[in-house]
């Protein structure tokens, strides 16, 4: 039987004003890069930023504008970590429908694992396998940020998904460093609201996805919907917070696990449908 959980939030009067307004500005800035780099972190949070307000006023992802949306955001997540990979010369990458020439940026403080799991999670959600490949292709050592930025776990877990989809071994021993890491009682950085509603349950819904639980994974997605929306009707301020719109890390291993023909026995807008089940995809080049 299939679950649904209802998402919080709802469209305000001039959300889709609001979306119009942040994907123009993204526009602008993706327009800007190859003259500089130096605010392409900018460009991806409020790319970022851009998809949650469309999937708040266009919450299946039914229209083409959200597709696009979710499309951007990934290519300059990838492209972010492209521009930091160098230091000189340029990069070419899509963006916006177009082949561009970026500059090089140098090792950019933004270009993190907080970073790289946002990127990584939307390049799975556009399936663009290739770009998933590059970012898993980054060492570790490259995404660390200064110390006590994050608990030592989340490297554990970027290092689990390199090594998932790159096949290489120790995935057992990385998956299980990451849950002994994450413990409230070990990690001490993240608030405990912050790492139970929204940083714990992918790496919980993950586990359920690479041992194929076919029993065990739709309610682990049910119950990290439900704390994702949980945390986010905390407080007043955190339900107009329009991040909470979308749970981008359970959506990703949501797309994983329905590319594997694992059954999605939940729905909610939390997970776009037609995000989740690919619907868009070829629809234009990415």
């Amino acid at each position: 039987m299939t679950v649904t959980v209802a998402r919080h939030t709802s469209p305000a009067t001039d959300a889709e004003a609001f979306a119009e307004r942040l994907g123009q500005r993204v526009g602008r800035r993706i327009d800007g890069l190859e003259e500089s780099t130096d605010m392409i972190d900018f460009a991806f949070t409020t790319a970022v930023m851009a998809l949650r307000a469309r999937c708040v006023v266009d919450p299946e992802a039914a229209a083409v504008e959200t597709w696009e949306a979710t499309v951007n955001a990934m290519q300059l997540g990838s492209a972010l970590f492209a521009v930091s990979g160098v230091s000189e010369g340029r990069v070419e990458c899509r963006i916006n429908h177009k082949v561009r020439s970026l500059p090089s940026a140098g090792r950019l403080s933004s270009a993190d694992a907080g970073t790289w799991l946002t990127a990584f999670w939307l390049a799975v959600i556009c399936r663009d396998q290739q770009r998933m490949t590059q970012l898993c292709e980054i060492p570790l050592e490259r995404l660390r940020a200064p110390e006590g930025a994050y608990d030592e776990y989340v490297y554990d877990w970027v290092d689990t998904l390199q090594t998932y989809w790159l096949r290489r071994p120790g995935l057992v021993e990385k998956l299980t460093a990451t849950f002994e890491k994450s413990d409230p009682s070990v990690a001490r950085i993240a608030p405990q609201d912050l790492l139970q509603g929204l940083l714990y349950p992918p790496i919980n819904l993950f586990y359920h996805f690479v041992r194929r639980d076919v029993e065990g994974f739709s309610p682990a997605l049910e119950e990290a919907l439900k704390l994702h929306k949980a945390y986010w009707t905390l407080t007043e301020d955190r339900e107009k917070d329009i991040d909470g719109a979308v749970a981008l890390g359970p959506l990703a291993i949501a797309c994983l696990a329905y590319d594997g023909e694992l059954p999605i026995e939940v729905e909610s807008e939390y997970l776009p449908h037609f995000l989740l089940r690919r619907a868009w995809l070829g629809e234009f080049p990415t």
